[in-house]
């Protein structure tokens, strides 16, 4: 997803992004869990516990923080403002999913993006934080359009592959 190869900011920056995404794992882990594959449906009931407290950090220090000092609300604020565009990727599918989705196997992420957009305006709202309206929506890294940033991350993860090509695990 675009919105978590972001290059890190700061800590706002960092929970905001988190805050996003962990609302989108959680509810999404929460759905998986009636996959039609029985070890993918086992591997989610696992998962859902450590994403609901991923959720939880994220939006405890969201209201921290945009309910706090003035310069952690504007810092907050700007991030929620600069993270926005991606938010809306986490909810495209292709034919492969709807395929998926038709078996029972996979998630249909329509099903969640309103859940996720409750969460969202509720977490903001006692942030006292405002959700960004009319935004230009960034989309394509589920169809290989990524940012720069992705780039970096690559390049930092294969170090040791390419420094050490013949190293066994």
């Amino acid at each position: 997803h675009l919105l978590c190869e972001q290059a890190n900011g700061d800590f706002a920056f960092t929970i905001a992004r988190q805050l996003f995404f962990s609302v989108y794992d959680y509810l999404f882990q929460k759905e998986l869990i009636k996959s039609s594959d029985a070890t993918i449906g086992g591997i989610a009931s696992k998962s859902v516990k450590e994403s609901r407290y991923h959720m939880q950090h994220a939006i405890d220090w969201t209201i921290r923080l945009g309910d706090g000092t003035n310069e952690s609300k504007i810092k907050m604020q700007s991030a929620i403002n600069e993270l926005w565009m991606f938010t809306e990727e986490l909810f495209e599918m292709d034919e492969v999913e709807a395929l998926l989705i038709k078996e029972g196997v996979a998630v249909d992420l329509k099903n969640i993006k309103s859940k996720w957009d409750t969460q969202i305006n509720d977490v903001l709202a006692e942030a006292t934080l405002t959700k960004p309206e009319n935004q230009y929506m960034q989309t394509g890294g589920r169809i290989g359009i990524h940012s720069e940033n992705l780039g970096h991350i690559l390049c930092e993860m294969q170090y040791l592959q390419r420094a050490f090509p013949d190293a066994e695990w």
